[in-house]
C-alpha cells in the first residue's frame, strides 16, 4: 500500500469533484469551436499523411552514352508541308537532314482544319511522258528504269528514279536546284504543281526525335538543307516565292518523357511573323531529371529553360527564314523522389493538434471566465462606473 501512496503523489492530473466544477455558456461555445477547429485540423493532417511528398536533390549527372528524346508538335498556319523539312545535328558532328522517321506532317487549311490529301482523278489527268531514262531516251516496255541525277552522280551507276532522289544528289554535292520544273522526275511527279497546290496552306509537324545526348540544334525551315564550305545552307531556288512566313505555335516541346508536375515553358508559345523574312532562335538549357514515384518507379527524363531570339529578315543575307532550336546539357541533374510521412510523425502532429488547441481553449475560457467574474464583482461593488 506504501508504494500505492508513492505513486498516487506523483499524479500530474488531480481529479476534482463534479461539486466543485462550475460549466459555463462561454466554456460551451469554446469548446464546441474549439473541437471543430481540432476535427478540421486533424483531417487535414491525415489528407496529408495519405499524400506523397515530392522531395528533391541536385547531384552530377555521371551519365554517358544515352540518347535525348524529343517531343515535338508545331504548328505553322501560312508554311505548306511541301516545303517545310526538319533537320538535327549536334556538335559531334552527326547530322540529320529532312528528318522523316517518326516525323509526321498533316495538311493544313486556312481555317486550321485538316486538309485530305486529292485523290488523283485518271480521267482528266493530264498525260505523262514515259521516264527519261539516264542514257538519254525515253523508258520502253522492256526496259530497266534508271533516272538521270543530272550531274550530281557519286557514281557511274548511280540512278535517281525520282524528284526527291535528285534533290538528295544535288544535297550530298552540295549543288541548289534551281528550276525543279526542268528535272524530268520532278516535273512528271508535278513538284511544283504540288507547291502552287499547297500554295496558302499550313502545316503541323508532330513525333519525335532520337539524338545523342550532346548539345546540338534542330530546326524547322524551308527549302531543303545542304552542306556548302562547311556552312549549312537552305536550298530555297526551286520555290515559287522569295517570302516565307514562318508563324508558328509551338503545341508542346518537351525533352523525354512526362512526369508529375512537368512545366514546358514552350508549350501554347504563339509567334506572330511581322516581316516578309524572319528568323526565330530559342535557346534551351536542358536539365537531365529522374523522378521516382511512391511504388519505386523511376521515369529518366528532362527538364528545360528557355530564351529566345527573333531577327528580321532585313537584318541582311544571313538571315534564313525558319524556327532554330539550340539545346545544350546542364551537368547536373536533378532527382525528385515522392516519400510519405511516417506514422510516428502522423502521430507527433496530431497530438500536437490536440495538445495544442486543447491549451488555447482552456487559455481563452480562463481569460474570460475570470474576466467576467472581475467585471461583476465591481459591479456588484459599485465601482464600475
Amino acid at each position: 500500500m506504501a508504494v500505492f501512496n508513492k505513486l498516487k503523489q506523483l499524479d500530474a492530473y488531480p481529479k476534482i469533484s463534479e461539486d466543485f466544477y462550475s460549466r459555463t455558456l462561454s466554456g460551451g461555445v469554446i469548446t464546441l469551436v474549439s473541437s471543430i477547429f481540432m476535427a478540421l485540423l486533424f483531417i487535414t493532417e491525415f489528407r496529408l499523411y495519405l499524400s506523397a511528398q515530392t522531395q528533391n536533390q541536385l547531384v552530377v549527372d555521371t551519365s554517358r552514352g544515352e540518347t535525348l528524346q524529343i517531343n515535338l508538335d508545331i504548328t505553322f498556319p501560312a508554311l505548306a508541308c511541301s516545303v517545310v523539312s526538319l533537320d538535327a545535328m549536334d556538335i559531334s558532328g552527326e547530322q540529320h537532314l529532312d528528318v522523316r522517321h517518326n516525323i509526321y506532317k498533316k495538311r493544313l487549311d486556312v481555317h486550321g482544319k485538316a486538309v485530305d490529301a486529292p485523290k488523283p482523278d485518271a480521267i482528266n489527268a493530264p498525260k505523262v511522258q514515259k521516264p527519261l531514262q539516264k542514257h538519254g531516251g525515253r523508258l520502253e516496255h522492256n526496259e530497266t528504269y534508271c533516272g538521270s541525277c543530272f550531274g550530281a552522280e557519286s557514281t557511274d551507276d548511280e540512278c535517281c528514279n525520282s524528284c526527291e532522289e535528285v534533290r538528295e544528289a544535288y544535297r550530298k554535292k552540295g549543288w541548289a536546284m534551281t528550276n525543279a520544273d526542268l528535272i524530268d522526275q520532278c516535273h512528271r511527279e508535278g513538284f511544283i504543281e504540288r507547291v502552287k497546290e499547297e500554295a496558302g496552306e499550313g502545316c503541323n509537324i508532330y513525333g519525335k526525335l532520337e539524338v545523342n545526348k550532346v548539345a546540338g540544334n534542330f530546326h524547322i525551315a524551308p527549302g531543303k538543307s545542304f552542306q556548302q564550305s562547311a556552312m549549312h545552307l537552305l536550298d530555297l531556288m526551286g520555290f515559287i516565292t522569295d517570302s516565307f512566313n514562318v508563324s508558328h505555335t509551338i503545341n508542346e516541346l518537351s525533352f523525354g518523357a512526362h512526369f508529375p508536375g512537368a512545366v514546358n515553358p514552350l508549350d501554347k508559345v504563339i509567334s506572330i511573323q511581322k516581316d516578309q523574312n524572319g528568323m526565330y532562335q530559342y535557346f534551351i538549357k536542358v536539365v537531365p531529371t529522374v523522378y521516382t514515384d511512391i511504388k519505386g518507379r523511376k521515369i529518366s527524363t528532362n527538364q528545360f529553360s528557355v530564351t529566345e531570339h527573333y531577327t528580321a529578315g532585313d537584318h541582311g543575307p544571313r538571315v534564313v527564314p525558319g524556327v532554330f532550336f539550340f539545346y545544350d546539357l546542364s551537368p547536373i541533374k536533378v532527382k525528385f523522389t515522392e516519400e510519405r510521412p511516417s506514422f510516428l510523425h502522423f502521430l507527433t502532429n496530431v497530438c500536437a493538434i490536440v495538445g495544442g488547441v486543447y491549451t488555447i481553449a482552456g487559455i481563452i475560457d480562463s481569460f474570460i471566465y475570470h474576466g467576467h467574474r472581475a467585471i461583476k464583482k465591481k459591479m456588484e461593488l459599485g465601482k464600475l462606473s
